[in-house]
């Protein structure tokens, strides 16, 4: 819950942006194409000359002059980067001068919040239909602007530029700590979100199918849009007549600066820029039904009352005002320091650490062989044998080794020039702790709370399974746990019939 808190706090706050690029773009001409708008710099060079240019020779030459000082540069100023630090974000001098709050983001940041509030108004049913579109609309955007990446002169630059591996990377830890971020996000490992998603599954339900679907198309996707990236990526490095991997950027650069870039040089380019912003806002509105949705099932069952249950809404619409009002300060000119702070520390280390915990207290302390049978019941077949040594061995190890090599090569964040004060950096350190430390406060709560009169007999109690541990639903407590259970649990019903209370399977 902690981590999507965090999370779904900032995660908003990028989608508004995008929402707000979005409305920015229905014009005919791109507000960051040019170099002659009041928050443009001396050092601003455009891609496409200048606003009223016209076939005469002094336009031309005046083009091909800023082409070729572009090209000298080691570090370009371009109109789109402008834009965004100086118009978009008005970036103040640190994270600590929030300055004033930025109107329009902040306007974008509520329709967000009003857009998820009401496609989870009445929880996974309503959820549920939307995501048919989320989920399946960003490749038809995909799809035709990779049609139209490729087709640009320059595009197989940029896609062998995508493919050439850099060997000397494997050794960075870095590296490494940022594969697992993304896979991490993109599937939703340690979030809490598929343990909410699948309550609502069939208890006989093929997860092992659907995680093996799920990993290997979101791999694809992942691949696929790289291409899609890369292509317009190399027709902007041909254009302006240098090495790709001087435009290519990551994180907020990436999707709101180098790509609307080279948005700039495509014909008709508010027609692109439109189908990119749409896409990026529905991508990270299927991320944050799910982040919502598991925060508000956890509270509702976690108090479990029918007078809770059935104001779910009300809690939903609270959940969302509550995350708005935590998203204003992200808002303000210091907003994107903050933003950047939780994107690096409140769920990256936090995230490995909770996933090694549960790989290794799921397999060594429940026990393996207790939960190789409950999978087998549930899926009717017994868990093949790669999936039992992964999450025996390789899982922990890699997910260790990983955590480990990312402490040991760390490097405090910086934003462009801009080093973050250590202040900050302890600030960050703690959200990434406050996640984290719900473990061992929890862990010594239920040794304190348990049945014993020495602390090896409480221990030993607090590491064996609930007594009423087991399938949710009476006809489903067969085999080990038929034996006298508990009577038949009242909690809420899941949309295929299952309860909202934990599973083998959570």
């Amino acid at each position: 819950m902690v981590v999507s808190t965090y999370i779904g706090i900032y995660y908003n706050v990028v989608i508004c942006i995008a929402i707000y690029y979005f409305f920015m773009s229905m014009t005919n001409l791109l507000p960051w194409t040019y170099c002659n708008n009041p928050w443009n710099t001396p050092d601003c060079s455009g891609v496409v000359g200048t606003a009223h240019t016209n076939a005469t020779l002094a336009n031309v030459s005046a083009a091909l002059s800023a082409v070729t000082n572009m090209a000298n540069r080691t570090k370009r100023t371009s109109p789109s980067e402008e834009y965004w630090r100086n118009y978009v974000l008005n970036v103040s001098d640190g994270i600590g001068n929030f300055g004033e709050v930025r109107l329009p983001i902040l306007g974008c940041l509520a329709i967000s919040w009003v857009v998820v509030f009401l496609c989870l108004i009445r929880g996974v049913k309503s959820s549920g239909k939307v995501v048919y579109f989320t989920a399946t609309f960003p490749y038809v955007v995909l799809t035709i602007l990779f049609v139209r990446g490729i087709t640009l002169e320059g595009a197989i630059s940029g896609i062998k530029y995508y493919l050439t591996p850099q060997w000397q990377k494997i050794l960075d830890a870095k590296v490494w700590g940022d594969a697992a971020s993304q896979i991490f996000y993109s599937l939703g490992c340690a979030w809490g979100g598929l343990i909410t998603m699948a309550s609502y599954n069939k208890f006989h339900n093929n997860c092992f199918r659907d995680s093996i679907i799920i990993s290997v198309t979101n791999c694809a996707t992942s691949v696929y849009a790289g291409f899609v990236i890369f292509s317009i990526l190399g027709f902007m490095a041909h254009h302006l007549g240098v090495d790709v991997s001087q435009v290519a950027d990551h994180g907020p650069g990436l999707a709101f600066v180098a790509y609307p870039e080279a948005l700039t040089l495509l014909p008709i380019s508010p027609l692109w820029s439109l189908l990119f912003f749409f896409m990026l806002i529905l991508l990270g509105l299927g991320t944050q039904f799910c982040l919502l949705e598991t925060l508000v099932t956890a509270i509702v069952d976690e108090i479990g009352t029918d007078w809770i249950i059935r104001r779910k809404t009300f809690i939903t619409l609270g959940v969302a005002i509550v995350g708005f009002l935590l998203g204003v300060p992200l808002t303000t000119r210091a907003g994107i320091y903050w933003l950047l702070l939780m994107d690096n520390y409140a769920a990256s280390f936090s995230l490995v650490i909770i996933s090694c915990i549960m790989c290794i207290c799921i397999m060594y302390v429940y026990g393996h062989r207790n939960y190789f049978k409950d999978v087998e019941m549930m899926l009717g077949f017994p868990p093949p044998a790669f999936f039992r040594i992964c999450w025996r061995f390789i899982s922990p190890l890699i997910i260790s080794f990983i955590l480990i090599f990312t402490v040991i090569q760390y490097k405090p964040i910086t934003y462009n020039d801009y080093v973050f004060p250590d202040w900050s950096l302890v600030i960050g350190f703690c959200m990434a702790l406050s996640s984290v430390v719900c473990i061992p406060i929890y862990s010594i709560f239920k040794i304190l709370t348990s049945k014993g009169s020495t602390f090896s007999e409480r221990l030993k109690n607090a590491l064996r399974p609930d007594p009423d541990w087991g399938p949710a639903l009476p006809e489903h407590r067969l085999g080990r746990y038929a034996s006298p259970g508990p009577e038949e649990h009242k909690d809420e019903m899941g949309s295929n019939g299952s309860t909202l209370k934990p599973t083998p399977t959570a």
